[in-house]
């Protein structure tokens, strides 16, 4: 009896790790996202296994059945589409669940989208907040006034039709100079990661609309950069 929390790629198939498949191979049953999704996954290291749907829309509906079949002793692997469960994906309330139970759960390492566009940002590193997804409607203005004082870096994720969009409500609210990086489609052929302002960023992908998964990194107030008024300092230095 125990769940398994288990990291799949989040673009490339080889990112997946040993352990993953050896705990993938051995499950009773495997809950996942999407079938077709998983099943191009499975079927590239031969494992067969019963796939069981677990997501946003039904897994207030699931979740009774998945904890009893871990109480009757079955194994269950957890996977998403890509990336982390839990991390913007559902497993939060099944693991919360488990854990009311007393059932056993373990979240294998591997594979997220935001620890490798942060780490090659070149935006400080050593203190940051995650935010997932912004609010669309409700709370949005609210978040990002809150973002606006934040002296941490900050990752976050949004979908590409609505980056340029966010890019630039960012720079109204946190300053069109503040640095910025926005990595798309991390680990596959077009994997590209762009650095520089708010105005600047929201400029190019307004002009270029991008495609797939979108990871942007923000400076904090405390890793944006200080900007010199140069006759301030001309001055200065007369002195």
């Amino acid at each position: 009896m125990k769940l398994f929390l288990v990291p799949t790629p989040i673009g490339n198939l080889a990112d997946i790790t040993l352990r993953s498949l050896d705990v993938l191979r051995q499950a009773d049953a495997i809950l996942c996202e999407d079938t077709r999704t998983s099943g191009v996954l499975l079927k590239h290291y031969d494992i067969q296994k019963p796939l069981l749907s677990y997501h946003q829309h039904n897994e207030h509906k699931v979740l009774e059945q998945f904890i009893n079949r871990l109480q009757s002793g079955q194994t269950l692997a957890l996977i998403t589409d890509a990336g982390t469960p839990g991390i913007s994906d559902p497993g939060f309330l099944l693991l919360r669940e488990c854990t009311r139970q007393g059932i056993p759960v373990e979240c294998l390492p591997g594979a997220t989208a935001f620890v490798p566009a942060l780490v090659q940002s070149a935006i400080p590193t050593h203190s940051f907040v995650f935010e997932g997804f912004l609010p669309v409607k409700k709370g949005r203005k609210t978040k990002m006034e809150q973002m606006a004082l934040e002296p941490r870096t900050m990752v976050l994720y949004e979908s590409p039709h609505r980056l340029a969009k966010t890019l630039t409500e960012l720079g109204n609210y946190l300053g069109k100079n503040r640095i910025a990086s926005v990595s798309r489609e991390l680990t596959k052929f077009y994997e590209e990661t762009r650095r520089g302002s708010l105005e600047e960023l929201a400029q190019y992908y307004l002009n270029h609309p991008p495609k797939g998964e979108i990871v942007v990194v923000l400076a904090g107030t405390d890793g944006q950069p200080k900007i010199v008024d140069e006759d301030k300092k001309s001055k200065h230095d007369e002195d």
